[in-house]
């Protein structure tokens, strides 16, 4: 018996945090905290993996708080990006979702990469001609692999999901795609270089 008003208790409690949290007051700041978190976990997962087969001695604290900044100023794109999407194009028809995918693969997902390059750079001190030469090597190898990822799942997304719900939809599917991110990112860097550096 006290189990199961524990149980009711636990239920109620969650069922009051999902409404707040997906609320329109407190909606910006969740998915905020889903897009920092999420970007960590997947650097993490990336990195435990390099440390599996040698490639990083350790993990790379300073990589993982600087990938979770990234998610920061990535997420804040995402949360207004979908915001103007869903009030601009608010039809669930199949032309709108269609409109939607172009939309989000010509504009966003390239501004999307612009503002990881730019954030990261930042944090990282690159010079301007460091953030040039990175972007030619590895953001064409991202942008590439957004297209046999995104339009499927964006489908659902559009189709089938509460305005609401997008952003944590976006970043549940980004942390496949969060680790690639951190794999192309950091791919060919000495390891010393990693620690004075940084962090889909």
């Amino acid at each position: 018996m006290a189990g199961r008003q524990l149980g009711k208790r636990l239920i109620q409690f969650l069922d009051r945090f999902h409404q707040a949290a997906f609320s329109p007051k407190y909606l910006f700041y969740t998915n905020i905290g889903i897009s920092v978190g999420l970007s960590m976990v997947g650097d993490a997962m990336e990195q435990t993996y390099e440390r599996m087969i040698g490639e990083i001695p350790e993990w790379n604290r300073v990589r993982t708080v600087r990938m979770g900044i990234s998610g920061l100023t990535v997420g804040v794109v995402c949360h207004y990006w979908y915001h103007y999407l869903d009030f601009y194009f608010p039809q669930r028809t199949l032309k709108t979702v269609i409109i939607k995918i172009l939309l989000d693969q010509f504009i966003c997902s390239p501004f999307y990469m612009a503002v990881f390059f730019l954030t990261m750079a930042l944090l990282e001190d690159t010079t301007w001609e460091e953030l040039k030469q990175e972007i030619r090597d590895k953001a064409p190898i991202l942008y590439a692999a957004e297209w046999t990822v995104w339009p499927v799942a964006q489908l659902i997304n559009f189709w089938l999901l509460k305005p609401q719900y997008r952003v944590l939809y976006d970043n549940t599917i980004s942390l496949g795609y969060d680790i690639f991110t951190s794999q192309i990112k950091y791919r060919k860097k000495p390891t010393d270089e990693i620690e004075p550096k940084k962090g889909k």
